[in-house]
């Protein structure tokens, strides 16, 4: 089935799976999730996550007895409730610190099961694309998301754009911002608009998938935060399940099959450093 059809036929599954969320007696329990079966059912977003599973990850699994099933989301929040309701096995799209603060806001329990890939943040130009002589009053999106906000403030700050609060690090809001010396106008909207809205704002610092959908690359991006050790850590993107099933044999082999050299060589040839394959454990 194409991913398109996959995407529109989980529709209405998710919306009763958000539904069930919780309840032990409703739609599929954790066995499902847990059990040995030659099926692998991950949630993902479309580029390069789907892409990835999709194009490099499902030949890998296949060779061993396994069908990969991917279902494609737009947004942050099904692929999450769909996994700990035990609608899917796992998915792949977030960092760590989106599922802490996830797993924090709505009392769910999933776990990082192992790191894939990291993609670099970027600030790309909008009405404007002179960051040395930005306008007082600048219009910058950012995500409205609790991490990745803090992520493109981050970025800002390291641009000498803001200066954040001592200590805010990786959870900043707006209200730690304690320096605007251009009084930047931060408009936050839901990730995956920021790269719709580029006519609409100077500037907008997007998601490294939401970039690539776009048609942007790391190469056009006017400003890239760091990569080094840190960044790649906290935003590497994890492949995420219910507690108590990292362990199983079917998840074993598909976080194995994502972190292998041939899946490594994939995000590299395909995606041109806009997505960086990891080794972290």
């Amino acid at each position: 089935m194409a991913l398109k059809n996959k995407a529109v036929a989980f529709a209405a599954a998710a919306v009763l799976a958000v539904g069930c969320f919780g309840l032990t007696a409703c739609g599929a329990s954790q066995e499902a999730s847990s059990g040995d079966d030659k099926v692998i059912t991950v949630g993902a977003t479309p580029t390069p996550h789907a892409e990835v599973l999709e194009n490099a990850v499902a030949p890998i699994l296949e060779e061993q007895g396994y069908d990969l099933q991917v279902t494609v989301f737009e947004d942050y929040v099904q692929p999450n409730t769909a996994v700990e309701s035990g609608e899917l096995d796992a998915n792949y799209f977030q960092h760590i610190n989106y599922l802490d603060a996830f797993n924090e806001e709505n009392g769910t329990n999933l776990v990082n099961a192992g790191y894939v890939h990291y993609e670099p943040f970027g600030l790309y130009a909008g009405k404007s694309s002179d960051l040395e002589n930005i306008a007082d009053g600048a219009k910058i999106a950012v995500p409205n998301d609790t991490t990745n906000e803090a992520r493109a403030l981050l970025l800002l700050q390291q641009e000498g754009l803001i200066t954040l609060a001592d200590g805010a690090g990786v959870t900043a809001t707006t209200k730690d911002i304690v320096d605007n010396p251009k009084n930047l106008e931060i408009v936050e909207l839901e990730a995956a608009q920021v790269s719709h809205s580029l006519q609409d704002v100077d500037f907008g610092i997007i998601n490294g998938n939401y970039a690539l959908e776009a048609g942007l690359s790391v190469a056009d991006a006017l400003a890239v935060e760091s990569a080094e050790g840190v960044a790649a850590e906290q935003y590497g993107n994890i492949i995420a399940v219910a507690d108590g099933n990292q362990d199983s044999e079917k998840i074993k082999a598909l976080v194995a099959a994502c972190q292998s050299d041939e899946v490594a060589k994939y995000i590299e040839d395909t995606y041109n450093g806009a997505v960086v394959p990891l080794t972290l454990s």
